[in-house]
């Protein structure tokens, strides 16, 4: 491949709407998840942002973001030294942007390209399900506020009445 064509093949290389960031998003959309997509006041433009639970979710490809898989094992040979450098260099700026969103308080979940597969698939998405649905109670729940458990000998703790005598219906007495 010529210098002008590689070019002209990586030049067309999307950011947004991949496909396996829209099989997320469709995913999230029919779970009932609305979102905002890459938010610029972030660190990283995560490309789905859930403001209400303070959740990032980063899908990345696995070839530019250097995910260590069975899809991404052939590195390019022609300039090699630049990409192991560019690689690297977008591993620690993934994780530094991780560090950040996470000290301000947000949920970061990363979803790699290969846990798309149709193989893998619906138990990624199954995942992210289990994932999504901790994030929602954790936030759901008061802090600090525990119900504390009645003793076994304590009757007064009990919210029941006490019995009362059972009394039959009559034709006089109708209660």
């Amino acid at each position: 491949m010529t210098r002008e064509q590689r070019h002209r093949c990586m030049s067309r290389i999307r950011g947004r709407d991949t496909k396996p960031e829209l099989v997320v998003r469709r995913w999230l959309w029919h779970q009932g998840f609305r979102y905002r997509l890459c938010v610029k006041s972030l660190p990283g433009r995560p490309d789905i942002v859930m403001r209400k639970w303070r959740t990032a979710i980063f899908v990345n490809g696995c070839f530019w973001h250097g995910h260590e898989c069975e899809n991404n094992r052939q590195r390019p040979s022609t300039n090699a030294a630049f990409w192991q450098e560019k690689f690297a260099r977008n591993r620690e700026r993934d994780a530094r942007n991780q560090a950040l969103l996470q000290a301000a308080g947000w949920h970061v979940i990363v979803v790699w390209e290969c846990q798309l597969s149709p193989k893998r698939r619906e138990a990624t998405l199954r995942e992210l399900d289990v994932t999504l649905s901790r994030i929602v109670l954790q936030q759901n729940s008061a802090p600090g506020k525990r119900y504390a458990m009645p003793d076994e000998g304590n009757e007064a703790s009990l919210a029941a009445e006490p019995a009362a005598a059972y009394r039959p219906a009559t034709a006089k007495n109708p209660k």
